[in-house]
């Protein structure tokens, strides 16, 4: 076996037996692109999972390049916790009779926010959190992500992840056109069981101060919201912000609550966790309600490692469990891949940036020639590893199996 030191330079983790897997096996492609790290930005974690004879897993991560410091736009990646929280939430509201499938009816009491009183996608045309939930994980939806951001307030947002060790998230924004105060106060909402209202929430605002002391310009130039070329940097030090080791933990932490402290664990029902693993593997033309255009939804759209690229087909006896975020031309996948029929399993995750000419909004990144091809190729280095590697024991990993047509 490889050596396995780990080296930290300028603050970023790198172990040496991965990269030296990486390159190994690497095209010239992507060798160029590790070669150039000041480019492309690229990270990525490789959790190894080992079954003991009780089936418990037992996870071993490896970085490379892995920088808390070094920024990145987390995309769609902060609808993972806002789903998560929002679920956690809901549960505490079932005193009044309320769970992720009542109807939840938001309406407006501040600049900009609007209103939702029926969902066209939902079976019964109404929106609930449990709808909202599927839409972020089947393709990422950004109003049910909006909708879920606002139910759960920006203010317990933030807290309850900070509360669980999670400090240097942070979740300032929707994804709609809003202001720093705007994106502070979250709509009234009503949760109705036919006519008879069961819950009112009030409109909230988050008084507690973002720690914004640190500047984060990203590029040489940016189009603004007016589409007017600004030839500075673009400035991110109010947007969200998501390490890409807190992201693989709370990955982790969904699919397999006990290998976490409990400090870190969302306070979920089992039924919940099997929900959440159903729709974080679900492909959209598995999808019934909501049903999509699979010619825009195709298969593999929210699954970047081994198959976005050139729409590749998706085995029938592998599954990922996995969000993925694209913005800016940064593009983050955080994944558990399963192979059923081989009886392997393991994480990865990865980011990466893909705008060679330095001009962000300018909507030409390079995500289907260089960023896709990334993930495709790290992900397909990994698994023919984890084919060849041999386990002491075999895992039973009939948990994470689902009959996606009910």
């Amino acid at each position: 076996m490889l050596a396995t030191t780990c080296v930290v330079t300028a603050q970023s983790k790198t172990d040496v037996w991965l990269e030296q897997l990486i390159r190994q096996q690497a095209s010239p492609f992507l060798k160029d692109m590790l070669n150039q790290p000041d480019t492309f930005h690229c990270q990525f974690i490789y959790t190894k999972i080992d079954r003991d004879k009780n089936n418990q897993p037992h996870f071993t991560n490896y970085y490379y390049r892995v920088n808390r410091t070094e920024y990145f736009n987390p995309a769609s990646m902060v609808k993972l916790p806002t789903a998560l929280l929002a679920l956690e939430k809901i549960n505490t509201l079932s005193k009044y009779g309320i769970n992720k499938y009542t109807t939840m009816l938001t309406d407006s009491a501040y600049s900009r926010q609007t209103k939702v009183k029926y969902d066209s996608s939902a079976a019964n045309l109404l929106p609930s959190v449990a709808h909202y939930v599927k839409k972020i994980f089947l393709v990422s939806d950004n109003d049910a992500y909006n909708r879920l951001y606002e139910f759960v307030g920006q203010q317990t947002l933030n807290e309850r992840l900070w509360q669980m060790g999670y400090i240097d998230i942070r979740i300032t924004r929707r994804f709609v056109t809003m202001n720093e105060d705007e994106n502070r106060h979250t709509n009234p909402l009503r949760f109705m069981q036919g006519d008879s209202l069961l819950y009112l929430q009030y409109a909230a605002y988050n008084p507690v101060p973002f720690n914004f002391k640190r500047k984060l310009l990203i590029g040489r130039a940016h189009y603004n919201r007016q589409d007017s070329l600004i030839r500075k940097p673009m400035d991110f030090t109010t947007h969200n912000n998501f390490p890409l080791e807190d992201m693989q933990q709370i990955l982790q932490t969904v699919l397999f609550p006990n290998s976490v402290p409990e400090k870190k664990r969302f306070r979920l029902q089992p039924e919940d966790y099997a929900f959440l693993h159903r729709y974080m593997s679900e492909l959209p033309s598995e999808s019934n309600c909501p049903h999509y255009d699979t010619t825009e939804f195709f298969d593999s759209y929210t699954k970047f490692f081994m198959f976005k690229a050139w729409r590749s087909k998706i085995p029938s006896h592998i599954r990922i469990f996995n969000k993925t975020g694209w913005s800016y031309g940064f593009l983050t996948d955080v994944a558990y891949i399963v192979d059923f029929k081989n009886k392997i399993e393991f994480m990865v995750s990865g980011n990466i940036y893909v705008n060679s000419d330095g001009v962000l909004n300018d909507d030409k990144y390079e995500y289907e020639e260089t960023g896709y091809p990334f993930f495709k190729e790290v992900g397909n280095i990994i698994y023919q590893y984890e084919l060849k590697r041999k386990r002491k024991y075999v895992p039973d990993l009939s948990a994470f199996q689902f009959d996606y047509r009910n």
